[in-house]
Order: structure tokens, then sequence, then C-alpha cells
């Protein structure tokens, strides 16, 4: 079976940290440590490493042989992830073109080979996507957008029926929610004004 990750990850707000506020740290996998620039954009928002290292855990330390897709790439944080991890195939797909110079450049720093680099509309890629194709969907559109509901109509057709969702939002998500997707939560975790869910497909849909 061909595993394929999606991440919606856009327009990512800065959060404080210990380190450089223009850059982000891989934390596991072949890249491990690896230092990668983030473009000085307003409201870029890389998801923060205690949410990374957290979702990893619980989707597992191997990614080998999954195809990805990190669709409002932004820092490209959580697609770089997955590469590091072993994913087959990880497709950045980002609107704005400095952000898109950016990921280029990092992707060449790093020799990712797996990794490619889209300049587009992550809910329009979504769209164009196979149905039952996408093991797993990264989305973090912008917290002030209203591209959230779309962005998880858009996914949860071309998820396997054993795939997940990584949603990061502003606000808590529950399983009413998401029923008219024929989602719901799988795992939850709220780190500051951040609020990561890990969904599954609803198996009484």
């Amino acid at each position: 079976m061909l595993n394929f990750v999606v991440s919606l990850h856009s327009m990512e707000q800065r959060r404080p940290s210990s380190r450089s506020s223009h850059e982000v740290r891989i934390i596991g996998g072949q890249f491990k440590r690896s230092k990668l620039p983030v473009a000085n954009k307003p409201g870029l928002r890389p998801t923060p490493d205690r949410v990374r290292e957290t979702l990893f855990n619980w989707l597992g330390q191997d990614l080998s042989g999954w195809r990805c897709l990190d669709a409002f790439a932004g820092s490209g944080a959580l697609g770089f992830e997955a590469a590091s991890r072993g994913a087959r195939e990880v497709r950045l797909v980002e609107m704005d073109g400095g952000l898109v110079t950016q990921l280029q450049r990092n992707q060449s720093h790093l020799k990712a080979q797996a990794v490619q680099v889209q300049r587009g509309d992550g809910v329009a890629v979504l769209r164009q996507q196979a149905a039952n194709s996408l093991d797993l969907v990264f989305l973090d559109p912008p917290f002030d957008s209203d591209l959230f509901a779309p962005a998880l109509h858009a996914a949860a057709p071309a998820l396997l029926k054993t795939g997940y969702i990584y949603l990061e939002a502003p606000v808590r998500w529950d399983d009413e929610n998401l029923s008219v997707f024929g989602l719901q939560v799988h795992r939850y975790l709220k780190a500051g004004a951040v609020h990561a869910h890990l969904l599954r497909c609803d198996v009484q849909v």
C-alpha cells in the first residue's frame, strides 16, 4: 500500500523561541538537528518543536515509503520532518513566492531528494487528489483565515480509511464539529494558543 502524507501548513505565525525566530530545527530522523532558515514574513507560524515531537510520537518515528504533500507549507517544518523520517515523497505546496524560494533553498541545503516544492493553492491541490489515496494530511491554514472547513472538506475524501489528518487550529474541534466531514478525533494536544488534533475517518460513516 502506498502511503501518502499531506500537510496544509501555510503562512505560519511566529512564536517566541530560545533559538532564532527565523529558523526551525528538525527534531528527528535523517536530518535531525538541522536548522533551516525561515523567511521573515508577517504571520509566519512554524509548528512548535513540542507539538511536532508529540505528533510524530503519535504517528511513529519511521515513515519509510510514505508519500507526502505539505499543502500550505509555510516554513515547511512538518514536511521536512516527514522527509527526515523516511517519507518516500514530500510535495511542499505554498502560495507565497518568497516562501517558495526559501523552501527550495532548504530542500537543496538538505539534499532532500524526496522533497518537491510547488507554488500553488493547497486546498485546490487536495481537491485534485484521487479518492482514498492519502495516508496523512497536515492541515494548518492561517489562524485568522476561513480555510479550515474547506481544507477538511477537500482532505477527507482523499484520505485512506486507515489514514490520518493532522489539524492545527486556534480552537478545539470536537467529533460533533468534524462529523460533517466524516472524521473524528484520534489524539489531541493544547500547547499555548495551538490546538493540535490527529484525526481519523469516522468508522461509523
